[in-house]
């Protein structure tokens, strides 16, 4: 192969290359999922930091401005729920196991639905 068309092959495979990893987190972010953990807010995530139950603290946190937050493993996404259903739900489930549907971007879930993890 000559050198120009060398050239042409790696410029032509750089630029797939990088249509691909462009292309693919924004194809992934789209998608709706389900995520199963404990109702927490934004403030304390998985570590409570007020004294009494899990539940207590989540719900004032929330009062004094925080967000809902879902704790699944070892990572704490902030739940964006615009929806009154939804935010009731997530009040009732406050410190409890959770299904939460909707679709991730990075560190944040639009919320969809809530219910109670079995």
């Amino acid at each position: 192969m000559t050198s120009g068309l060398q050239k042409l092959a790696v410029s032509l495979a750089t630029l797939l290359l990088g249509l691909t990893l462009t292309a693919t987190p924004s194809l992934a972010a789209g998608k709706a999922q389900t995520f199963t953990g404990e109702v927490s807010d934004t403030m304390c995530g998985a570590k409570h930091m007020m004294p009494g139950d899990a539940a207590g603290c989540t719900r004032d946190c929330v009062k004094k401005g925080s967000n809902y937050a879902l704790v699944v493993g070892d990572k704490v996404y902030t739940l964006d729920a615009e929806d009154q259903s939804a935010q009731a739900e997530l009040d009732k489930l406050a410190g409890k196991k959770a299904l939460v549907k909707g679709e991730a971007n990075g560190d944040t879930i639009t919320v969809t639905s809530v219910a109670a993890a079995k």
